[in-house]
């Protein structure tokens, strides 16, 4: 695993970053989006429990008002036949960097429910656009190997932006303001470059304008509706025990980030190489099985350290989750994928937007069952993962398929 680790970061040399290809491009889109999402994400916590007086449903409430662009992402077929996908990337992660840049003005609920809405628009809007744009323009071969490289980018980045809020909070002592217009600003910066350095590449196939919804993908729906149940428990509940319970601080959730981002940076190569390798089916097992452990440990968990080291090894997982993704682009039509990303992004986040306002209404009365739901979802899951073919393609969407064949 070493050998594969150091050979996996070895390709992600900086030469790669400045030829203008496909993959050049989507490994700078990688790059930008972490410094406003990550920024935002350390310090979101700490700030509305310190400025707003957040409670554990206020901060249910704002994370299910933050994924409701993400249930809306089926409109980006809508939005795709005025603007070509590269470009609503671009514009996205504009509309992302902005939002997330000027949060630190806003410590009422309204106010920040707004922004949050705003910066969530950008997020979920360049999230499955980007997703779309790799399955399209990279091949089944090089699929794997390559969104490894992207998450190992996001989880670089992030690593970089989260040392700077760190660096900023306990030595330059910088307010949460400040801090949220470098991390927007650096990823505007970005952006901008992207756009003025890069063309416009074209598709592979050409693709069908329109939401696409077909009862073959059935199983890849339901892989997406599990997981962004999952996610979303973690994303919202792990992270605000740490601050609620156990009293971390702005530089503290920092510091817990950067190893999780050293952790994921490492491990999001490997996962792709596994999945070439290997298949989806055994990977996403993995993942599952793991998970089921995890949750399980979260709603018993004793204390500050090993809640600690649970969220470390959560976040871990998280590599493993592009299996999904090339999964989808084994068994579908090419000229699906456009239409297909925010339908499929859309599936991902009908859990997001009622379980955390429901979970943090069971918050106030018992956070361990709040984890055991977390584990159900990962349960289901690993059910799921175990339908999926040896060999996906075409017409063998599931091991079902394949006994019939």
């Amino acid at each position: 695993m070493v050998k594969s680790t150091l050979s996996a970061l070895a390709s992600l040399r900086p030469a790669r970053f400045f030829q203008i290809t496909p993959e050049s491009a989507l490994l700078w889109f990688a790059a930008a989006m972490p410094f406003a999402f990550s920024s935002w994400m350390v310090m979101v916590n700490n700030f509305t429990h310190e400025q707003a007086h957040f409670t554990g449903f206020e901060i249910g409430l704002l994370h299910s008002v933050r994924e409701i662009p993400g249930f809306m992402a089926f409109a980006i077929a809508y939005v795709l036949l005025f603007l070509k996908e590269q470009r609503l990337a671009y514009i996205a992660l504009i509309i992302l960097a902005i939002g997330s840049a000027v949060t630190g003005h806003f410590t009422s609920l309204w106010g920040l429910l707004f922004i949050t809405l705003i910066a969530s628009i950008g997020f979920h809007f360049q999230e499955p656009v980007l997703n779309s744009l790799a399955l399209q323009w990279l091949s089944k071969e090089r699929a794997p190997i390559v969104l490894g490289q992207m998450a190992a980018v996001r989880a670089g980045v992030g690593l970089l932006a989260m040392a700077m809020v760190a660096l900023c909070w306990r030595v330059l002592g910088l307010p949460y303001a400040a801090i949220y217009w470098i991390g927007g600003g650096l990823t505007a910066v970005i952006v901008v470059y992207v756009w003025w350095r890069y063309p416009l590449f074209p598709s592979k196939v050409p693709q069908h304008q329109q939401i696409i919804l077909r009862k073959r993908y059935w199983l890849f729906y339901a892989l997406e509706f599990c997981s962004g149940a999952r996610r979303q428990i973690f994303t919202v509940f792990a992270a605000w025990m740490l601050v609620e319970r156990y009293g971390l601080q702005v530089h503290s959730m920092a510091w817990v980030m950067i190893a999780t981002g050293i952790m994921s940076m490492v491990m999001a190569p490997v996962a792709g190489r596994f999945i070439a390798r290997f298949g989806e089916r055994p990977v996403l097992v993995f993942e599952y099985l793991g998970l089921v452990g995890i949750f399980v440990s979260y709603a018993f968990v004793p204390n500050q350290t090993a809640a600690i080291g649970l969220y470390m090894i959560d976040h871990l997982f998280f590599a493993l989750a592009i299996g999904i993704k090339t999964y989808f682009q084994k068994i579908a039509d090419p000229a699906d994928i456009a239409g297909s990303a925010g339908m499929a992004f859309t599936i991902n986040h009908i859990a997001a937007v009622f379980l955390p306002i429901a979970l943090g209404l069971l918050w106030l009365h018992s956070q361990a069952a709040v984890f055991l739901v977390g584990a159900g979802f990962a349960v289901l899951s690993l059910v799921f993962a175990l339908m999926i073919p040896r060999r996906p393609e075409p017409g063998v969407e599931t091991r079902f398929a394949r006994a019939r064949g």
